[in-house]
């Protein structure tokens, strides 16, 4: 599976439950790093956010 997003994307983090009007700017993050497929061959990426750093899997998150 290649990655659907690039590096200096902004990208939305997706959470379950939160529709966008009260999830705000704060669920925008930049990737930072393209990171390989897991067991299920799903690809991951780390993404920022000011202090905050974190890995997803490319299915938490959307183009902002």
């Amino acid at each position: 599976m290649s990655h659907k997003f690039k590096v200096r994307q902004m990208v939305r983090l997706t959470q379950p439950g939160f529709s966008d009007n009260r999830a705000g700017s704060g669920n925008v993050y930049e990737v930072v790093r393209l990171l390989p497929a897991d067991q299920t061959g799903e690809v991951s990426y780390r993404i920022k956010s000011g202090m905050t750093e974190r890995a997803v899997r490319e299915g938490e998150i959307r183009s902002a």
